[in-house]
């Protein structure tokens, strides 16, 4: 069971293989962002690549604003990033002046300027073309065939795209005070759009994991819809082919499962029985009259995750070292579901 009391997401791989101690220090989870683009040089906007230990993104917005005297509002970011964890990504600070304030105020213990440079833009969300982790499991147990050979699996077949257990906020109660907010308890609106976003990811997980359960979350299915990798083009539902089969077995293409809202479904047959057949119980019919409402219209997310430039390293004899590169959105924890306890 997870923190919220949902079962766990079924695995694609098989049981854990591995039992060890993950994030024992910030230094053992570090990310860094892939940048989608070159600063222009020139604007009202400075865009600063930092270096982050034990803050999350919204703490050091907070702090850039204050260091600028500006609005929270002038700081943009591309991604979200985990507290607890070393992590590499730009901000943007609105200087409309293009003065800059004293950058050696913004050094202070947890936080570095690695660099800065002048941009006509403000770093808007999901402007990143992946992230690169590194990551330290310690008091690692198990058998090292047994790890490699699922280590080797999981480089060669992705892993099932959920949502991970970030998105549904400490202890979990992000898809609890969803449905309460949709029964009309009032929240501020930053705290709303991380709602909806639980109520949504819930019901992807859902389809996800009925999905992984029948052994067809990397497979077509009659009517399946299909996105583009590495980007959020979908097209379909089309007769499965062998050009299409190529394309599959090349990560060129993955199915999708519905990110609820407005609308119809896209998928047909039997891809479009299946999402219905996961999102009929209850709370699940709750959250989506509660998204739909709240205006959202259907999207699309692939179910497959490709695990890019998978590496790892055995340094001492209970310490595994995991190497790899990942999309936008997606999440280092689901790749280490499919491996531990």
């Amino acid at each position: 069971m997870t923190a919220s009391g949902e079962p766990a997401c079924p695995h694609a791989h098989g049981a854990a293989v591995l039992a060890a101690r993950f994030r024992a220090t910030p230094e053992d989870f570090r990310v860094d962002e892939i940048d989608a683009f070159a600063p222009s040089g020139a604007g009202e906007h400075l865009l600063l690549t930092v270096e982050k230990r034990g803050m999350n993104t919204a703490f050091v917005a907070r702090l850039l604003a204050q260091w600028a005297g500006i609005d929270e509002s002038g700081i943009g970011y591309a991604g979200l990033k985990d507290r607890h964890a070393v992590t590499v990504q730009r901000f943007s600070v609105h200087l409309p002046k293009k003065v800059a304030p004293d950058l050696a105020a913004l050094q202070t213990e947890g936080l570095r300027v690695l660099d800065y440079a002048w941009h006509a833009k403000k770093l808007p969300r999901g402007a990143l073309a992946g992230n690169r982790f590194v990551l330290v499991l310690r008091d690692a147990q198990g058998d090292r065939e047994l790890v490699e050979s699922r280590l080797q699996a999981i480089a060669s077949r992705g892993v099932p795209n959920y949502f991970g257990e970030q998105r549904f906020g400490r202890g979990g109660d992000n898809v609890a005070n969803a449905l309460a907010m949709f029964g009309g308890r009032r929240v501020a609106r930053d705290q709303r759009t991380y709602l909806l976003s639980a109520a949504r990811s819930q019901l992807f997980n859902r389809v996800l994991g009925a999905r992984v359960a029948a052994g067809n979350w990397d497979m077509p299915l009659d009517g399946e819809v299909w996105m583009l990798d590495g980007t959020r083009s979908v097209f379909g539902p089309e007769s499965f082919d062998e050009a299409l089969a190529a394309r599959l077995a090349a990560f060129d293409i993955h199915p999708t499962a519905p990110l609820w809202g407005r609308g119809e479904l896209r998928t047909t047959g039997a891809a479009a029985a299946l999402e219905r057949a996961a999102l009929e119980d209850p709370e699940s019919l709750a959250l989506r009259a509660g998204l739909e409402k709240a205006g959202l219209k259907q999207e699309r997310r692939a179910t497959r995750l490709r695990v890019q430039s998978l590496q790892w390293q055995w340094p001492q004899a209970e310490t595994l070292e995991l190497r790899f590169s990942l999309p936008p959105g997606a999440y280092a924890t689901t790749v280490l579901s499919e491996l531990i306890a």
